[in-house]
């Protein structure tokens, strides 16, 4: 169940026949509005850890990174959501004007039905989820000199003993520990019939650990990956990428360091032998090694 501002969300039965009643009538709720429009007013944090040294290191060495896809465990008694970085990718016109049904029509992308799905999933669980910002389409989308929409946003920051939410971006060595493995386990879940409806468990905030668990892939990966890697820059950017336009800068580059993963390692057993998960503890400077 969902709930803005402590009280239980519903919209109009006889209006709501699709999930995607509900994510447009969350996006024109007053609290969520205005929290958006906080959130837009807040500069973006560059977060780094390779730059950073003495005290402001240290703190920012306690942070944890979270990719799509993945979760950390949590209280599940109280969940506090916080929905950022989808946007308005699909219609080269802008679809936030015009009516509610008119916008409807013009999203066709990638993020409007994940968005849809994710409220609708939040709204029919039995738990309790307050969501507390809700930055995505229209709210997080902004347009180049080209007519090209971008996210205003890509990532965020969540400081978890005051629950302020802090825009940001992140670099390679930001990233926590595995990148590459984590990164390959979002590609290749997709053909492991175990992770089907599932997100990836990742890390526990009892234990401040990155508990990665095993995931399986398949020679159709390694040779997919064969394949990207004959490809140029541009080409890869374009059949990788759902939003070629408004990628990182490091895009290319990561999608090359995946396949290599993939090629050096085409039996998924050498990376969780005997199926067992990765774990990882943080050392008392902030370094994450494995157990």
């Amino acid at each position: 169940m969902i709930y803005v501002g402590g009280v239980p969300f519903s919209v109009d039965s006889e209006s709501s026949s699709q999930e995607s009643d509900m994510l447009f009538a969350l996006m024109e709720h007053p609290i969520l509005v205005s929290a958006s429009s906080s959130l837009k007013a807040i500069p973006e944090w560059k977060f780094t850890i390779s730059e950073e040294s003495g005290s402001e290191r240290s703190r920012q060495s306690k942070c944890v990174y979270i990719f799509q896809g993945e979760y950390a465990t949590v209280d599940p008694a109280l969940v506090d959501v916080h929905l950022i970085g989808g946007f308005e990718d699909a219609s080269p016109q802008r679809a936030s004007d015009g009516t509610r049904a008119e916008r409807k029509a013009k999203l066709e992308g990638y993020s409007f039905p994940l968005c849809a799905k994710i409220v609708e999933t939040l709204q029919k669980s039995r738990g309790k989820f307050h969501l507390q910002t809700l930055h995505v389409l229209r709210h997080n989308t902004r347009w180049d000199s080209r007519g090209n929409a971008c996210p205003i946003f890509h990532g965020f920051l969540v400081e978890t003993s005051t629950g302020s939410v802090i825009p940001a971006s992140f670099d390679r060595m930001s990233r926590c520990p595995d990148e590459i493995v984590r990164r390959t386990r979002i590609t290749a879940c997709f053909e492991d019939s175990h992770w089907n409806g599932r997100l990836l468990e990742t890390y526990d905030t009892q234990t401040d650990r990155f508990i990665i668990a095993p995931c399986s892939w398949t020679k159709r990966q390694l040779h997919f990956a064969l394949t990207v890697q004959e490809l140029p820059d541009s080409e890869i950017l374009l059949s990788r990428s759902t939003s070629p336009f408004a990628e990182g800068p490091d895009f290319v580059d990561t999608e090359r360091r995946k396949c290599d993963y993939l090629i050096r390692y085409p039996d998924w057993r050498h990376t969780f032998p005997m199926k067992q998960p990765r774990v990882f503890v943080r050392t008392v400077d902030g370094i994450w090694v494995r157990q």
